[in-house]
């Protein structure tokens, strides 16, 4: 097991696109192409070089045989490249970025490309025929409902564990709506800053009449108040003791992430720059009524194995499943609001269960580049009762890489750096006036 850093070298995302929106036409494994293909050019790496492809991804069903392999042939990866799924609900788009470091530890790999996607809007509507129907009707199932937003234990809608949160957590609709409001209202100003489109690879959409590129999210609601907000109806719980809104809410959509991971020594080897190491990760598990605090132990577990105090860390990613759970993480750590999602999150970007964990890492490292920030944590609630983290760290101190890509001298000075290290204390005198010629034997 190499102790060796795991680093990111590159990360990008496709736009998020609403339910039978703009994306809703494109095959999810030509979607998750799309941004394969955009991060191994980010990162200067040929397809043939990469070692193992794991995406996250949820909604399988009607998609064919391992979506991850068809999305890693299609990007130009060979047949030769492994590539394969991991599923842990809204965690899957990270848990698979942590795998892929894992991989890279384990040495069973060098380059890991690992991320998610999901396409919500081409979820099928199912029936269970296998044994036929004896006698009335038979009912179509939306496997988007059952298999990505019901909780397996109780039967009842991932809403519902929010109203919970609320409820234990004190936190009250007009929490909710402002956390809302605020989320939508950093997104708009994000957007039209152009701090999105680092991250973003534009996406090919076929048309009639021809092909339309897709570049920008669809799901934020620019312009949103809390009076309009404060007029929308609880979904889940009816009555006046309701909370939970479509607006408080995090959205269902289509999109999908990657990220391209090697060790530092890779990295160097190759000229790459890397965006961040990873310090560390965690997963936690919890009571499934209340899964959308799954981020409060899973960060404290990771934040502790980097050996970091949270007020040390700079910007936090937390995934908006609900305004609800995202209030009681933030008052439960005690973290500073203004590190939190600095331009918005689920409740306004949208979030395809699939793709979600690896865009708030994607996000969240583009924020550090965009702000000089150094230390970074992502997390999610995750259905079932769970929750991930990861840290990573963008400080440049850490890593010696070559100024220039391919250059030749670069990559001289590169080999005579692991010289220097690999050499003895006794001998370095020796080793320094040798190479530069100055050294004549006795």
């Amino acid at each position: 097991m190499s102790t060796e850093p795991v680093v990111i070298v590159s990360a990008a995302r496709t736009p998020i696109g609403s339910l039978n929106g703009a994306l809703s036409t494109v095959p999810l494994h030509d979607l998750c192409s799309v941004v394969i293909k955009d991060v191994l050019k980010r990162a200067g790496v040929k397809p043939e070089d990469v070692s193992e492809v794991i995406m996250g991804h949820v909604l399988t069903a009607g998609h064919g045989q391992n979506p991850a392999r068809q999305a890693s042939v299609g990007a130009g990866i060979p047949y030769p490249v492994p590539a394969w799924s991991c599923q842990m609900v809204c965690g899957s788009g990270l848990k698979a970025v942590c795998l892929g470091a894992q991989s890279i530890q384990t040495r069973e790999s060098t380059v890991v490309v690992a991320g998610g996607m999901e396409s919500m809007s081409r979820a099928p509507h199912i029936v269970q025929m296998r044994a036929g129907v004896k006698m009335g009707d038979a009912s179509l199932q939306d496997s988007m409902v059952a298999d990505g937003l019901t909780d397996a234990f109780h039967g009842y809608h991932m809403g519902i564990t929010a109203e919970n949160v609320a409820k234990q957590w004190n936190v009250s609709r007009e929490e909710q709506d402002r956390f809302a409001v605020q989320s939508q209202n950093k997104t708009e100003a994000a957007q039209k800053a152009g701090y999105f489109d680092q991250e973003i690879v534009p996406v090919m959409v076929p048309s009639r009449k021809g092909p339309v590129e897709v570049k920008v999210d669809e799901f934020p609601r620019h312009g949103s108040n809390m009076d309009s907000m404060s007029k929308l109806r609880p979904c889940f719980i009816k009555d006046s003791s309701g909370t939970v809104t479509a607006g408080n809410a995090s959205g269902i959509n289509d999109g999908a992430a990657a990220t391209v991971l090697m060790s530092q020594s890779e990295a160097v080897r190759r000229g790459v720059k890397p965006m961040a190491r990873i310090v560390s990760w965690a997963q936690a598990g919890l009571d499934p009524s209340v899964m959308g605090t799954g981020p409060i132990p899973a960060i404290r577990k990771a934040v502790e194995k980097a050996g970091w105090q949270l007020d040390q860390v700079d910007l936090f990613e937390i995934n908006e499943a609900f305004a609800a759970q995202s209030v009681a993480v933030v008052k439960e750590l005690g973290l500073n609001a203004d590190k939190v999602n600095v331009s918005g999150g689920a409740i306004s970007l949208g979030h395809p269960i699939g793709m979600s964990g690896c865009r708030v890492l994607v996000t969240l490292l583009h924020a550090l580049q965009r702000t000089g920030g150094n230390k970074g944590v992502a997390s999610l609630c995750i259905g079932g009762g769970m929750g991930i983290a990861i840290d990573p760290d963008a400080t440049a101190s850490w890593y010696e890489c070559p100024p220039s890509f391919g250059s030749g001298n670069s990559l001289m000075r590169s080999s005579m750096r692991r010289m220097v290290m690999a050499a003895s204390v006794a001998n370095l005198r020796l080793f320094v006036l040798t190479m530069v010629g100055s050294y004549t034997p006795a």
